[in-house]
């Protein structure tokens, strides 16, 4: 959107001073060095992001009912039964009955320790590059504001050299590297910022549900006989 509206911007002030329009290719690269960090932090948010998306629509697609129908085994005796059910899941929740259903006949707190275990690694799959999400969230503003920075020595650097009146046209370089570069910076920050807390959302919903079914399968085990 920011972009959009630089480009807009950018169109009409061509428009009005006769010069042929200025296409967002052409903005881009008036951005200078600066922009290919940016174009490689962007590529790298929307790999990190549709990557992680999936993963986690994967992980929380747990069949309805599969608790129930483990309950049902465990209380029948059915062991292998149940685990068989797990086994065809491939899911967070899945895995932690298998291994409790696994370590049936063991001591309560070796079986809940297991299942702990299970589920830390599972966790750690599913938060697996998240962290550099929210790098880069907060990486690309301030690389934009580097080539601020960068731009805005060059148009001071024109000024000082040039003598006598300053041609604004002169100094459109530097501006132009200012302006695009901060805007870019900080729309691919905000968007993995974004992206970020969405999928931190969607893991915590999932591990709500891992919590709850490990609770749910402790006190199966600890029901009277």
């Amino acid at each position: 959107m920011i972009l959009l509206q630089v480009t807009t911007a950018a169109d009409s002030l061509a428009t009005n001073s006769g010069e042929s329009s200025v296409n967002l290719f052409d903005l881009l690269v008036q951005g200078g060095y600066v922009m290919i960090p940016l174009l490689l932090l962007s590529i790298a948010a929307i790999a990190i992001f549709v990557e992680r998306l999936m993963t986690i629509k994967k992980a929380s697609k747990t069949p309805t009912g599969l608790l129930n129908q483990v309950k049902a085994y465990v209380v029948d005796g059915k062991i292998n039964e149940a685990r068989m059910i797990c086994n065809q899941n491939e899911t967070p929740i899945a895995r932690m009955l298998e291994k409790g259903i696994s370590r049936i006949g063991s001591p309560l707190k070796n079986i809940e320790v297991s299942i702990e275990n299970v589920g830390k690694i599972e966790i750690y799959r599913l938060e697996k590059n998240l962290s550099l999400l929210a790098t880069i969230s907060g990486a690309a503003p301030m690389i934009g504001f580097l080539g601020t920075v960068t731009g805005m020595i060059q148009a001071f650097i024109a000024i000082a050299q040039e003598e006598g009146s300053v041609s604004p046209k002169l100094l459109s370089a530097g501006i132009y590297e200012a302006m695009i570069t901060t805007a870019v910076g900080l729309s691919v920050g905000i968007i993995a910022y974004l992206g970020y807390n969405y999928l931190v959302t969607q893991v915590q919903k999932i591990i709500h549900k891992m919590e709850y079914t490990s609770v749910e399968f402790i006190d199966l085990l600890q029901e009277p006989k």
